[in-house]
């Protein structure tokens, strides 16, 4: 797995999210064409029966046109025949029909995040995960080298060192606190963070810098715009995870020297950044919105919960 190139990852967010309906085969196989993408991003959740389904969406409502149906009521058989409220209107794919694929010829370099949401019982869900990925022969790399188990919180990371042994696991936040304590407490762990924490005018830089020296890859989510996109290659994060990731490819290509390898003096880098993302007052608001919510999110879970060392602790022993 290319964790650590000079040059992000093309990490592709739900596939080729802004070219097909997200969490599709249709769209992972565009990521990997058209969009060259080396890995993708899809979400976990878990049938009544225990399949181990692709979807961000705990419910039908927004891709599937079935508001307030959750996945946790119905079966497979349920939902095999469903299509996608957008064109072309897809079905839903398995965990096991995205890992048969990715298996198949030609495709054993990419790799894939998986994100395991929280809306299932957690136990269930990363047993289902484990037995799926044992159930799958990987003929061409084990799995383990192109698996990352993507999780928000100790309670799963604790979950996947014991369903998911020799798997690397990525903890996937918005804050960097929580991931610290996190990288003094899981060797090996990776961490995927929201763009907006990195670069945070105070924390990000040292949470960079600290973590590049202690050799933890980063990635960032979900990033867009092409101005994102240039500061997170002059970073050089790990990985990028994006909706679109032709656009990615082109911005590296565009900065480097068609291998995406950076060499653009950095005082251009910087006015073009200016112009495409920070365009004075929205940058300056987008990063002030940001902070107010973190301000607020971090402050009551400390009121609940107590430090973020003192949650890794408590969530890891169980």
């Amino acid at each position: 797995m290319s964790l650590t190139t000079p040059v992000p990852s093309t990490i592709a967010h739900r596939g080729y999210k802004s070219h097909a309906p997200e969490n599709t085969m249709l769209a992972f196989r565009l990521a990997a064409e058209d969009g060259e993408a080396g890995a993708i991003e899809t979400d976990l959740h878990l049938t009544r029966d225990g399949v181990v389904v692709l979807s961000h969406d705990a419910d039908l409502g927004r891709c599937y046109g079935l508001p307030g149906v959750k996945l946790k009521d119905r079966d497979w058989k349920d939902l095999r025949d469903l299509r996608t409220t957008q064109e072309p209107h897809e079905p839903m794919p398995r965990l096991r029909d995205l890992l048969e694929w990715l298996d198949g010829e030609g495709r054993g370099g990419m790799w894939v995040m998986l994100d395991i949401k929280r809306h299932d019982d957690a136990e269930e869900l990363v047993r289902r995960t484990a037995e799926t990925i044992a159930s799958v022969p990987a003929t061409q790399r084990p799995w383990s080298e192109r698996i990352t188990p993507c999780c928000w919180d100790a309670k799963y990371i604790r979950l996947c060192l014991a369903h998911l042994p020799g798997f690397r696991i990525t903890h996937v936040g918005h804050s960097t606190a929580y991931a610290r304590a996190l990288v003094d407490q899981v060797p090996g762990l990776s961490v995927s963070m929201l763009r907006h924490a990195l670069a945070a005018p105070l924390t990000g830089p040292r949470f960079l810098r600290d973590m590049r020296a202690r050799g933890v890859p980063v990635h960032a989510w979900t990033v867009n715009e092409e101005g994102w996109m240039e500061w997170c290659v002059r970073k050089r994060l790990a990985g990028v995870i994006t909706d679109d990731p032709k656009r990615f490819r082109d911005v590296c290509r565009r900065m480097g020297d068609g291998d995406g390898k950076p060499e653009m003096q950095v005082e251009v880098q910087r006015e073009r950044v200016a112009r495409s993302v920070v365009k004075g007052a929205w940058f300056g608001a987008e990063m002030l919105l940001f902070h107010i919510l973190l301000v607020l999110f971090a402050g009551t879970t400390w009121l609940r919960h107590g430090s973020p060392r003192r949650r890794v602790r408590e969530e890891l022993r169980g």
